[in-house]
Parts: C-alpha cells; sequence; structure tokens
C-alpha cells in the first residue's frame, strides 16, 4: 500500500493491446496495487495522468504519435508526483536510456518475469529506482559524450555534502541498492536510507536515477573505459 493506506495506482501505455492486458492481469492479482487507466500513445499517457491521481505510469517508448520519451519529460516537467517506469524490449535500447535520461525513475524488459515488474513498481513508488547495475553502467556509457562536465572543482549541492554523503552518492551513481551500500559501508538499512534522503534533498534530484546523471556530470564517477 502507498504512505496514504490506498493501492498504488498505476497507468499502462502501450501500443499493443495484448501487452497492455497481460501488464493489467499481473498487476490486478497484488492487493496493493490499483490500475487505474490504459493508453495507446504518448498523448493518452499524460492525459490519463492529468484526469488520474497515478503514482505509477509504465510508459512504452515506441508509440505511435507522441513517443514515450516526450511523454515522460512531459510528464516529469509537469510537477506531478507521477513516477515513470519505460517499458523496452531489449536492456540496450537507446530510446529507453533517452527516457530515462528524460525524467524516467526505472527501466523494466517486457519480459521480465510478473514478480519483477510487481516489485520495480513497489521500488519505484518507494523512491528508490529499478535499474540494474549493468543497466546503471550502459546509461553513463550513453551519456558520455552527451553530459558536458562542469570544470568546477565544486559545485554548491556537492560542497554541502558530509563525506558519508559523497560516499552514499558514489555507491548510489554505481547502482548499489540500499541493502548493498549498508553492507559496504557496516550501516543499516535505516541508516543509509536516511543518507539518501538527504542527498536528494541536498542536490535537489527527484530520484536515484538523476543521482546518477549528477554524479557523472560532477566527476565522481569514471568515464567508460578508465580506470
Amino acid at each position: 500500500m502507498s504512505t496514504t493506506g490506498r493501492p498504488i495506482r498505476v497507468a499502462i501505455a502501450d501500443d499493443q493491446a495484448l501487452v497492455r492486458t497481460g501488464l493489467r492481469m499481473v498487476l490486478d492479482a497484488e492487493d496493493d496495487l490499483e490500475v487505474v487507466g490504459e493508453a495507446s500513445d504518448g498523448r493518452a499517457a499524460i492525459d490519463l495522468v492529468t484526469r488520474f491521481d497515478v503514482d505509477i505510469m509504465l510508459m512504452d517508448v515506441r508509440m505511435p504519435g507522441l513517443d514515450g520519451i516526450a511523454a515522460t519529460e512531459s510528464i516529469a516537467a509537469g510537477g506531478r508526483p507521477t513516477k515513470v517506469i519505460v517499458l523496452t524490449t531489449f536492456d540496450l535500447d537507446e530510446y529507453a536510456f533517452a527516457a530515462i535520461r528524460a525524467g524516467a525513475s526505472g527501466f523494466l524488459l517486457k519480459d521480465s518475469r510478473p514478480a519483477e515488474l510487481v516489485g520495480a513498481i513497489r521500488t519505484v513508488h518507494a523512491g528508490e529506482a529499478a535499474l540494474a547495475p549493468r543497466i546503471t553502467r550502459r546509461m553513463i556509457e550513453l551519456f558520455a559524450g552527451e553530459l558536458p562536465r562542469t570544470g568546477q572543482p565544486e559545485a554548491p549541492g556537492l560542497a554541502s555534502l558530509t563525506p558519508r554523503e559523497r560516499e552514499i552518492l558514489s555507491a548510489v551513481a554505481e547502482g548499489a541498492s540500499n541493502p548493498e551500500i549498508a553492507e559496504r559501508l557496516r550501516l543499516s538499512e535505516s541508516t543509509v536510507k536516511t543518507h539518501v534522503g538527504r542527498v536528494l534533498l541536498k542536490l535537489e534530484a527527484r530520484d536515484r536515477v538523476q543521482l546518477v546523471i549528477y554524479a557523472y556530470e560532477h566527476g565522481l564517477l569514471p568515464r567508460p573505459g578508465t580506470a
């Protein structure tokens, strides 16, 4: 359940009716999830977010008309709390990575197991990112030639972080989950969650995906192919 005690409200955007039906069947079997609408293109997806109190949007990126990338960017920029999980057929889909850059909070393959789908929705709703380490690394590689380095020794937000918070940021940027960070730094998971929350607040980042991008932009991660 969400923090309000109601089910997590999910919407599905995919131009294939069979895919939408399959996703709905999986989600309808969960007591804490509620499918509030379906869309076959990006404009309809945006309309669902506008008309309903959508917590999570499952977004295909390759749709006719307004595609999932533009729709994700519009939703992320709209000021609503809706979070987007990108759906794609291939784990190296550059369109999907573009959607993540546009503001999506997760990346999910369409052939993922039902438990993975449900887990990703709950994870993203809880404020984390549904990104496997290999996906995180590939995302950084894709961004390598596009994200400018600031050239500044300290950005204002970065300078406000404590040494421990910098460690947390680096670990998040490497794709580590809260349990993995807790084990690495010998902290409790609740302490890690608190630190992550503070880092998000100080850097004015929406979620962990933005932390990955921030870390790369400010030189906290090596360029792909370097030690």
